[in-house]
């Protein structure tokens, strides 16, 4: 009980909310090395996995690399790339790309792929090119699962994404990494209600997209249908 008192003594202390260390800069920054790590991993999962669900071809790729990425573990691999590239965030944003691969990749693959053939056929008679069934007709069908991709990866990166406090001086992870070497405890558990606060926002605020992807594409005079969520076998890691 004293460690929570503890802790929200430190979150109601103003002085921990302004200057360089500050927790609006450390949850930016929290945010941007996520929102990079992501951006990243869609930019190179995306256009594989659309491309290998609408051929329905090289499925064996998807669960290939989805099984290797996921049994690597992130702090072994960011120790690894730390000790060739150094401090930095270069070595952490690359562990994070990895991590998020894996749930982008098979979001994109199994959204596509689940588009009712019929309709892609129906499509292709009436004369649409295969780029404008990708792109008229699976992608929009295909959204909800994609968000949910996208949504699983998010979750895994924001929640993971303390470790770059492990080789940079950015992010709520220092709060973690402050507190354990000092052994102020109730700044550790401060700087971890403070990553699950945000992994909760962003939580709702994707779930709220899936869901509204889910409605637009749902046929007028039935009941919205409810948005999938793309599970990952992933363990969180320990930090």
């Amino acid at each position: 009980m004293n460690l929570f008192l503890g802790a929200l003594a430190w979150l109601t202390d103003p002085a921990q909310w302004t200057g360089p260390s500050g927790v609006p800069t450390r949850v930016l920054q929290h945010l941007a090395i996520t929102a990079a790590a992501v951006g990243v991993s869609a930019v190179l999962a995306l256009p594989v996995g659309v491309l290998i669900g609408h051929t329905r071809k090289g499925a064996g790729i998807v669960g290939a690399v989805a099984g290797a990425a996921r049994a690597i573990p992130t702090l072994g691999l960011l120790t690894l790339l730390g000790l060739a590239l150094g401090i930095g965030l270069n070595a952490p944003l690359l562990a994070l790309i990895v991590l998020a691969i894996p749930s982008v990749l098979a979001g994109a693959y199994a959204g596509v792929q689940n588009v009712d053939t019929a309709v892609t056929g129906a499509a292709r008679a009436i004369g649409m090119s295969p780029r404008q069934v990708v792109f008229q007709v699976e992608l929009p069908l295909a959204s909800p699962v994609i968000i949910g991709g996208l949504r699983a990866a998010t979750l895994q990166v924001v929640a993971t994404a303390t470790l770059a406090a492990y080789t940079a001086d950015f992010g709520l992870g220092r709060y973690l990494f402050s507190g354990l070497k000092s052994r102020d405890y109730a700044e550790m558990l401060a700087g971890a209600l403070l990553v699950a606060a945000l992994a909760l926002l962003l939580e709702l605020a994707l779930a709220a997209a899936q869901r509204m992807a889910a409605n637009r594409i749902a046929a007028p005079g039935r009941e919205p249908i409810p948005a999938p969520r793309f599970e990952t076998t992933r363990e969180k890691e320990p930090v």
